[in-house]
């Protein structure tokens, strides 16, 4: 690469960088729903023609600050797993589920900008499902490694959810049984409502001590995909166990 072209990726490298930052900016102060590139460039002193260059849409940009929130958090997360990889699988849940509320409350309009409201007129395209899909696989892969070892204590499904379950099962982890599996997505989404509820007001005047109240809820939803065993909780568990 010449040097005059060197200069030129490494000046797009900084200006979109201070686009999405300036594009942050808007979204902690007027939301998603107002972002607008004219505003961004007006900001920046850009002229909109120019910020176009670097992002042709609103939606362009969006996706782009999606994807690095999820990101973001993927990497927090992954981190605060690695230093517990070692442990027994109750452990390395608590740390996921822990870490997805530490990076949430110290990135409180990202958070929302990926799991509040969604934005009026805009939909995600595929391209921001690899990133999005970093936290559940992680929760994915520590009831996995339990199944193949230790053993999950499995809960029976009502009929009518069974075919449902199954075919989660054949589209996220064919590996593992059906019940586990809906409980993981179940376990997923209450998560992140739990995380939703403290980081949007809905625990005013309900909960006082949030962080214990939130490890004791975190360590219920591994119970509820049958993350249970002595040497993590000092309790045993119910349900069968199920190993591959």
């Amino acid at each position: 690469m010449s040097t005059a072209r060197g200069a030129r990726a490494r000046a797009r490298i900084e200006v979109t960088a201070a686009i999405k930052d300036e594009a942050r900016r808007q979204l902690a102060e007027e939301g998603a729903a107002k972002l607008s590139l004219r505003a961004v460039a007006r900001e920046l002193g850009m002229v909109s023609s120019a910020l176009y260059r670097y992002f042709p849409s609103r939606d362009d940009l969006l996706t782009a600050l999606i994807i690095d929130a999820y990101d973001s958090l993927g990497e927090s997360v992954e981190a605060a797993h690695g230093k517990v990889a070692d442990a027994g699988p109750v452990r390395r849940w608590a740390a996921v589920c822990e870490a997805v509320r530490e990076w949430a409350l110290a990135h409180p309009h990202e958070y929302a900008l990926i799991y509040g409201s969604p934005v009026p007129g805009y939909t995600a395209p595929d391209t921001t499902v690899p990133a999005a899909s970093r936290v559940g696989l992680l929760l994915f892969g520590i009831v996995r490694d339990a199944h193949q070892g230790v053993g999950v204590a499995v809960s029976p499904l009502p009929a009518e959810l069974r075919p449902e379950a199954r075919r989660m099962a054949d589209d996220l982890a064919p590996d593992l049984p059906p019940e586990v599996v809906a409980a993981i997505v179940a376990a997923w989404a209450q998560l992140y409502g739990l995380v939703g509820f403290e980081l949007f007001g809905q625990f005013n005047r309900v909960v006082e001590d949030r962080e214990t109240f939130f490890r004791h809820a975190a360590a219920r939803l591994g119970h509820g995909v049958g993350l249970v065993f002595p040497q993590d909780t000092g309790t045993g568990g119910s349900g069968s166990r199920s190993r591959s």
